[in-house]
């Protein structure tokens, strides 16, 4: 299946059925701008991290706490444009095999941020046909809703990292995350168990 064949979802409703999945305390690295916007507003909890202003990062964020927590799965959240800025990260990610990860790209095929420029996922870039390139052998497209459910399901019990690529509209996103990085990390440190609250 290719991304032309799915379903186009709504980024809010799909970050919502994940965070209703979340049963064992899972992290969520929630990428830049209106990825980490929907995830603060579909249920706020210590164990998620928002980053402000590093485009690109919310993979390898989450490959450093899958590693350092293997015991724990992670989830990660990025767009189209930022995952296209750190495209090297998925071949790392491959050789490292972490089976605890699970990356989510929604994409729009636009920087939606800055002026929906369009990306070139819009029309020339298959981000899940890149991933399995690059050794990432759990990768496909949500065909909708339902199959990204099962999805989410399926990725908790593979063998190494599961991508997941998702056809989102250009709706804004839900919420505003809160700009307090500090805030940010010390919930999450002590989300992930390594740091109590000052």
């Amino acid at each position: 299946m290719n991304a032309r064949n799915t379903k186009v979802m709504n980024r809010f409703d799909v970050t919502s059925r994940l965070v209703a999945k979340l049963k064992h305390e899972e992290a969520v690295i929630g990428g830049i701008g209106n990825t980490n916007f929907d995830l603060w507003a579909a249920g706020h909890r210590p164990q998620n991290f928002y980053m402000l202003g590093s485009m690109g990062l919310a993979f390898p964020i989450a490959l450093g706490v899958a590693l350092a927590q293997p015991g724990r799965h992670v989830f990660a959240l990025e767009g189209d444009g930022s995952l296209l800025m750190q495209l090297g990260a998925l071949s790392t990610i491959a050789a490292l095999k972490p089976k605890n990860l699970t990356m989510i790209v929604m994409d729009n095929g636009i920087y939606q941020i800055t002026g929906a420029q369009p990306t070139p996922a819009a029309g020339h870039a298959d981000l899940v046909a890149i991933a399995l390139a690059s050794g990432i052998a759990n990768s496909s497209w949500a065909a909708d809703e339902d199959d990204f459910e099962r999805l989410i399901e399926q990725s908790k019990q593979a063998s190494g990292p599961t991508l997941i690529g998702v056809r989102i509209d250009d709706k804004p996103g839900t919420g505003t995350t809160r700009r307090d990085p500090v805030q940010i990390r010390e919930r999450f440190m002590n989300g992930m168990g390594v740091r109590q609250l000052l």
